[in-house]
């Protein structure tokens, strides 16, 4: 990557939710290419992209973002996720590929609610020994990520606030709970282009094209708030008959599945649901 590494921000903060998987080796692509449900291949030297790691029946082990820093050297940024226990998931699928896939404690990633200083849209900027700098923006304004070897100071306000802007963009942050639970249809990831259904086989794909191509899709995302903080599993309710459940929550901000038609008003816990829309921006 050519750009110049982005200076560090005093306004940067820890996102101690996230970590980093390296994979390296001439095998790196083609291994991410056969595991992960994007198409890895496409992605040019210092490009990014949503991608996740699927069971065999199409259910979303874990979402993450792909970044390519050149032709044999990919990162996972992993959110909400143990990155030693998914780097060695990934590891029994190695065989003979010449890729070595290893959970990175010596990097760090941070925030910051400020537009990239280099970087723009799906495009990263900086380097592995400087830092790297992504745009992770969107429709409620501009922010920024760096992946680095030093540590952020620890926010936990502005980490709440990150948490709750994931949510309203359509960025589903999936604790263990929600693990191997929703296909992507289910995860409205087709909103940030985190899936592909013509790049060949990995694991789930035949479940997932086939949901796409004989639009057999039902069920999919719908931002909620409440008055009180929500918690995952919380059942969704139209008088008295459950719909669907809360999947991610950021205090009285959430994200449930629930059929794409569904009637109103909501209810959880006796708490009455408003229903918001879905904001654009984070597709990369």
């Amino acid at each position: 990557m050519s750009d110049k590494p982005p200076p560090a921000s005093t306004g940067s903060f820890a996102l101690p939710d996230h970590g980093v998987i390296s994979l390296t080796g001439r095998d790196a692509v083609g291994f991410a290419q056969a595991q992960t449900m994007n198409d890895v291949a496409g992605l040019t030297d210092g490009q990014w992209q949503w991608n996740g790691w699927l069971t065999p029946k199409g259910r979303v082990i874990a979402l993450f973002a792909v970044l390519r820093l050149d032709a044999q050297s990919l990162w996972l940024i992993v959110p909400d996720v143990d990155v030693r226990a998914l780097a060695a998931g990934l590891q029994r699928f190695v065989f003979r590929s010449k890729v070595v896939i290893a959970a990175r404690d010596d990097l760090y990633v941070s925030g910051r609610f400020g537009a990239p200083v280099a970087a723009s849209g799906a495009r990263l900027a900086g380097d592995v020994e400087h830092g790297v700098e992504m745009d992770f923006g969107g429709a409620s304004g501009p922010r920024s990520v760096r992946i680095e070897g030093a540590p952020a100071p620890t926010d936990a306000e502005s980490l709440a606030r990150w948490r709750a802007f994931d949510l309203q963009h359509g960025l589903p942050r999936l604790e263990a709970s929600q693990s191997e639970r929703w296909t992507p249809q289910q995860l409205s990831l087709e909103r940030l282009r985190a899936f592909s259904v013509k790049k060949g086989c990995y694991p789930g794909q035949e479940i997932v094209a086939r949901t796409h191509f004989l639009g057999q899709a039902k069920r999919g995302l719908a931002l909620l708030r409440a008055e009180q903080p929500l918690a995952p599993g919380d059942a969704v309710a139209h008088e008295g008959v459950e719909l669907g459940n809360v999947i991610s929550a950021a205090d009285a901000i959430a994200l449930a599945v629930l059929p794409l038609e569904h009637p109103q008003p909501l209810r959880t816990h006796g708490l009455s649901l408003q229903h918001e829309a879905l904001r654009e921006g984070l597709a990369r």
